[in-house]
């Protein structure tokens, strides 16, 4: 009996040696970056529908808002602690096995998923979810850069982004269409979905892919990841319960205990000799402030992709078709203006546009909350526009937050600081979630009493049918000030982010000042 990776090794007939920099027979290449590509639609397609559909699970599983936050962080809070833990595995075990291993968890919670009788246990397996994609998001880029030889990479992860950028822009679309045709109860779909392409995906690796050999006998730093996920746990926990009644004494045990944990996670990378997280990248200014910005404007992003779609589904009353456009000008403005921007970022150094980009998101949010404050219930004459224009301001940064992340270490230390910038992204938006929940909560509760309102649902819950026109009325005004608190926080993160990235990110000179330089003679 022999095991997958002998079947698949023995099934590629080598005409050729292969270059010393790839494992993969230029004839098998295509279907790494085809398995690459549908796995990574896996995380891109639940990620963004998700927010589309949890009006609908709350409705069809009766979830609070609190349990709302929590299908969503569960996720976050497993896929950012353990995503480095996650790449780690691919060096130690070879990452066709871990990427293999990875997908198939991952399709396994989603199935799960799809059939969950209730909140706490759609959360459990989300949870579980997260693990699979922790081992999977990391391997999917980094199978292809080990498949392809470098003259071959650039275009074979430029591929790969495209069509990244190409599901990230129509999943919403296409989910929020079948929503609003098939009903709540059609969420189950979204995860369901997640079997064929991932079995897809594991057949073309097993079958079509050789095995590639580990390049690294390291530890993985289980006991690191531990620590993070109960620290970030603890935290989200208690910033998501802050809000509750009852819960306040609570949630402060629950933030102090996540803030040791997380005093206790630094002192114990530091003494690791394979830390998960190499905790001295952090002395360079340029790094620390480069992660400092990204967790400001990726903390920003999340909450308002997060809970805007509550705000026009079950706030505004609109249909999940129309709202799922809004994800649309974001991936489709990234997926032009990357390779313009970095190519300017590489002529001016990435500065100026992370922060003039920053600024521009800025503006958006706040232009959202201006919308929303005003009850001004316009969506594609507003919320849609200024979408667009956080678009932009987000492909403005993009890349060459990634350079300033690069430039600013040692070259042998790119990968490690790619990883760690991969996971304060996504820290911060699992800290953006449970936060600002608290803020809606509380300032959504507040104009409720203010009006005296009795029998109205939380914030984010679709009115009821038969709600009094007064009632509704109330409603509505408590849903636009909710959101308009957390818009206007992230602009001010937003604006935060640029302040951080002019003081330590570094520059060459501004476009306007480049001027044609005569020798002197």
């Amino acid at each position: 009996m022999r095991s997958p990776s002998e079947v698949g090794a023995e099934a590629v007939p080598l005409i050729r040696p292969l270059p010393a920099d790839t494992f993969c027979p230029q004839s098998r290449r295509s279907f790494v970056l085809i398995a690459a590509i549908l796995a990574s639609a896996l995380g891109f397609i639940d990620g963004s529908i998700l927010a589309i559909a949890t009006p609908a699970i709350r409705v069809d599983l009766g979830a609070s808002f609190a349990e709302a936050q929590w299908i969503s962080n569960s996720y976050a809070l497993t896929l950012s602690a353990l995503i480095l833990v996650g790449g780690a595995a691919g060096d130690r075990f070879g990452l066709r096995h871990a990427f293999v291993a990875g997908i198939a968890l991952f399709i396994a919670a989603s199935l799960a998923c799809a059939v969950a009788p209730n909140p706490p246990v759609l959360i459990a397996f989300r949870a579980i979810q997260g693990i699979g994609a922790a081992i999977m998001v990391p391997g999917s880029l980094a199978i292809i850069a080990k498949a392809y030889p470098k003259k071959e990479r650039g275009r074979a992860i430029g591929i790969w982004a495209a069509a990244s950028a190409l599901t990230t822009a129509l999943g919403p679309v296409l989910g929020g269409v079948v929503l609003s045709a098939f009903g709540d109860g059609i969420w189950r779909a979204i995860f369901a979905i997640n079997l064929p392409l991932g079995l897809v995906s594991i057949y073309l690796l097993l079958a079509k892919v050789p095995a590639d050999a580990p390049t690294e006998k390291r530890s993985l730093d289980l006991g690191g990841a531990a620590l993070a996920t109960l620290a970030f746990g603890a935290l989200a926990y208690g910033l998501t319960s802050m809000s509750a009644e009852g819960e306040g004494q609570m949630s402060g045990q629950s933030i102090a205990a996540g803030a040791l944990l997380l005093i206790m996670f630094i002192v114990f990378e530091r003494r690791q000799r394979e830390p998960m997280i190499d905790l001295s990248l952090f002395r360079v200014g340029a790094f620390a402030g480069a992660n400092v910005a990204t967790f400001f404007l990726y903390f920003a992003l999340s909450a308002n992709l997060f809970y805007l779609p509550m705000l026009l589904i079950a706030g505004w009353g609109l249909s999940a078709a129309e709202v799922g456009f809004i994800f649309l000008p974001l991936s489709v403005l990234i997926a032009l203006l990357s390779g313009p921007v970095g190519q300017w970022s590489d002529r001016i150094g990435p500065r100026f546009p992370i922060a003039s980009g920053s600024l521009v998101v800025a503006v958006a949010f706040a232009g959202l909350a201006l919308l929303a404050y005003a009850g001004i219930h316009g969506f594609w004459w507003g919320v849609f526009p200024l979408m667009a224009l956080m678009g932009l301001g987000m492909a403005l940064v993009v890349s060459p937050l990634s350079t300033a992340v690069m430039t600013g270490v040692e070259d042998k230390d790119t990968g490690a600081a790619s990883g760690i910038n991969n996971a304060v992204s996504r820290i911060g938006g699992l800290i953006a979630v449970a936060a600002m929940g608290s803020l809606a909560a509380w300032v959504y509760a507040a104009v409720l009493n203010s009006g005296a309102a009795s029998g109205v649902p939380g914030f984010g819950e679709p009115a009821p049918a038969g709600l009094a026109p007064d009632l509704d009325a109330v409603r509505l005004a408590a849903s636009d000030a909710a959101f308009a608190a957390v818009a206007l926080a992230t602009a001010l993160l937003c604006l935060l982010s640029a302040i951080v990235a002019w003081t330590t990110v570094s520059g060459e000179r501004l476009p306007w000042s480049r001027v044609s330089e005569t020798p002197q003679s």
